[in-house]
Parts: structure tokens; sequence; C-alpha cells
């Protein structure tokens, strides 16, 4: 019988992000301070989201009500990278993208707290943008996760495939 193991992931559910996206617009579309300063929340490619105003202050504003969506579906603000209101001519822009997949520097890192702050036995392998974890005893794999959940590597980690 093969050892106990989980995998250890980022990723987002692009369907609670486009009901946020969707819901941000439809808030800044009705509230009455938003009235008739442009402001609006929509994606911008595949992974990217397009905050857009006519002066700074309202597109910093139209960022919170995002987040605030995103937070409320339940999507981690982990994994929203926003970007810095940029002028576009008579408008400003907030450029953000959507942040999935665990990079091969995160990975080492997230690998090296297990080896040296993990229980003994327990090993992790790195296998593209996710790492499987697996040791022999299943209370292992809980004291794992326990230690990952009380680190912050700036990602958001979803634990998953445990067996």
């Amino acid at each position: 019988m093969a050892d106990p193991s989980f995998d250890i992931v980022s990723k987002v559910d692009k369907q609670e992000v486009d009901n946020a996206v969707n819901q941000a617009s439809k808030e800044l579309s009705t509230r009455f301070d938003f009235r008739g300063t442009g402001a609006s929340v929509s994606w911008a490619g595949e992974d990217a989201i397009a905050i857009e105003a006519e002066t700074e202050e309202r597109a910093k504003a139209a960022l919170e009500v995002f987040k605030e969506k995103l937070v409320k579906r339940g999507v981690s603000l982990k994994s929203f990278d926003p970007g810095e209101p940029v002028s576009s001519g008579k408008r400003y822009k907030i450029s953000g993208a959507i942040v999935q997949g665990i990079s091969s520097e995160k990975a080492k890192q997230i690998a090296k707290v297990i080896r040296d702050e993990g229980p003994k036995g327990v090993q992790a392998q790195i296998q593209g943008d996710q790492l499987r974890v697996s040791g022999k005893k299943k209370d292992h794999l809980q004291d794992v996760i326990t230690l990952l959940k009380g680190k912050d590597f700036d990602i958001a980690l979803q634990f998953t495939n445990y067996r």
C-alpha cells in the first residue's frame, strides 16, 4: 500500500472571480458615490482584471469594492495582484492579475520549511506548479498542514488529494 499523501496547490475558482467582477460592476453602476465617475471593473484577458475611473481616488475606491466582493466569494486576496493607478488620458486604470500556481522559488521555499520544521519521515516533491507531500503516518501529514497554515508564503495555498 502506498504511503499517505496530499498535494499543495494554488488555484483560483474562475467562476467565483467572474461573479465578483459582475457583482462589483453592478455595485459601481448603482452606488450614489460612483455616479458620473465612469468607474468600472471588467476582465482584461484570461487572468487580468481592469479597473477604471475618472479620478485616482475613485479608481482606488472601485478596487476596494472589488476586493470586498472577492472576499465575500471566498477568494483569497493573495490570489489577486493589483497594480498602481496609471493615468491614461483623462482616466485612471488599475490593472490586476489573478495569480495561480506555485512558482519554483515558492515551491523550494515550502519544501525547505517542510524539510527543516516538519516531522521526520515526511518528503515533499515538486511536481510542476504543485507539491506532493508524503509520509508514513497521516498524523505527520496533518502536522505539516498545520505548520504551513501558520506560515505566510504570500500565495494562497490549498491542500488537495488527501489520502
